[in-house]
């Protein structure tokens, strides 16, 4: 793993957009430019302006939750075309705090993949439009790597921030259970999708979040103290390794954070066996409750293939559910031990190539799932919070990037100390081709 190159950290108020918005990445679905262009100066105009936190801050949204008069297709052409009457509760506070609303981005189908590809076009990687930017907030981190948004939403529900943060060299936080609203449609996932920001900088994921939750604290960030730190290199099962590069950036991510006056240790439990296939289960089980009552001749492949397999698994019982509670009510807390933070890699394998995904058959995309999320989805099970940091790039130069995770209420000690490695080891706020220089606007901060 090599270093990035170091920056000077800076907040989403020095933001400036990339020459050529959204340049053959396809991170947008739809680009509101005239209605965010009228929002923009009714910014402007507001005489509260200058204590806003997110004042005149263009911001993308996922396209799964409400954007007032606009569409929510969750990447599918069998979703309603229907315009939103209201704004989420999210886009009400970003807007409340100051943001314009650019766009709505793109998403894998339902948004059950760890890519970014549908009928609205396959979301492409800014370090490199070979691979994917991850999923399924994909088009929302491709959009912050390349600088045309400083701040994007997202939500997580097996690892749908942390894998595209991981794939493009972005930070986004996952919280923990009732930090953030959810989205509407909570329960498709057994309650395990989280919203939560997406940024270049800890200061701005951590800003984003303070919006997000309506909880102003999480964004002045002090030194986490000293904290105990166990790092763990383990596959979730056997059929699913690490790869070497990526045990040893979490291993070098350890020895960092030990310098700066941490207590690292390895981790060395075993995931509990039943854990993976549970997860497994319960992802095949979201994938045929979100494809309820929805046309199948419009939906993928893919799509059809993954919510055929959940729903013979839900109807022989086999969609996880004791599992889920085991691991949430008592088995999370005996895994991770007398620790505070648990560190481990975030991807598994390199970012998948861009293409369409959604014309493969079940088995294909189960298995480049599986591989690419197998350390995320534990942590929605539990309900507790986690993000994915940047500590580097590969000898491909791509972005590498940790996973730290918290037991509940650990937010902000999580930024916390995703800001020391930050400081330590500072990575490209965006992929070099689309750097650009910042230069001040309007926001502000709390």
């Amino acid at each position: 793993m090599k270093d990035g190159p170091a920056r000077p950290t800076s907040p989403a108020s020095t933001w400036t957009a990339s020459p050529g918005f959204d340049p053959g990445l396809s991170a947008f679905r739809h680009v509101r430019a005239e209605k965010a262009q009228a929002e923009a100066e009714a910014v402007d105009r507001r005489a509260d302006r200058a204590s806003l936190p997110l004042a005149g801050v263009p911001v993308a949204i996922k396209d799964n939750i409400a954007v007032a008069g606009e569409q929510a297709r969750s990447g599918s052409a069998a979703t309603a075309p229907d315009r939103s009457a209201a704004d989420h509760v999210i886009v009400e506070r970003l807007r409340a705090a100051g943001a314009v609303v650019i766009g709505l981005t793109n998403v894998p189908e339902l948004c059950l993949v760890p890519m970014a590809d549908s009928v609205y076009g396959i979301a492409r990687n800014p370090w490199n439009e070979q691979r994917t930017p991850g999923g399924s907030s994909g088009g929302s981190a491709a959009a912050v790597a390349a600088g045309l948004v400083p701040l994007a939403h997202g939500n997580d529900g097996f690892g749908s921030i942390r894998i595209p943060c991981a794939c493009c060299g972005t930070i986004g936080i996952k919280p923990g259970r009732g930090v953030v609203p959810h989205a509407p449609d909570e329960l498709t996932w057994f309650d395990l999708v989280e919203n939560g920001p997406i940024a270049t900088t800890v200061r701005d994921a951590a800003l984003g979040l303070a919006v997000m939750s309506g909880e102003p604290d999480y964004a002045q960030l002090g030194e986490p103290g000293p904290l105990r730190i166990g790092v763990s290199v383990r596959s979730m099962s056997p059929g699913f390794p690490i790869s070497a590069e990526y045990r040893h950036a979490a291993l070098e991510a350890g020895k960092l954070l030990e310098g700066l006056g941490h207590t690292v240790t390895r981790h060395t439990r075993r995931y509990p066996a039943w854990l993976g296939p549970a997860s497994l289960g319960t992802w095949y089980a979201s994938a045929h409750r979100s494809a309820e009552g929805l046309d199948r001749t419009e939906l993928d492949r893919s799509t059809r293939r993954l919510a055929t397999i959940g729903r013979t698994l839900t109807a022989t019982h086999l969609r996880g559910d004791q599992a889920r509670d085991r691991w949430r009510t008592e088995a999370a807390e005996r895994f991770f031990g007398q620790i505070d933070v648990l560190l481990l890699p975030a991807l598994s394998r390199p970012a998948a190539q861009a293409k369409r995904w959604g014309e493969h058959g079940a088995l294909r995309t189960s298995a480049v799932s599986t591989r690419t999320a197998s350390l995320f989805g534990s942590w929605n099970i539990a309900g507790w919070p986690a993000l994915a940091v940047p500590v580097g790039v590969d000898d491909d130069a791509m972005p590498v990037a940790v996973q730290l995770v918290a037991k509940p209420g650990g937010e902000k000690r999580l930024l916390e100390l995703a800001a020391q490695i930050e400081a330590a080891r500072p990575w490209p706020r965006h992929a070099p081709r689309y750097a650009v220089d910042a230069t001040a606007a309007p926001g502000q901060g709390w």
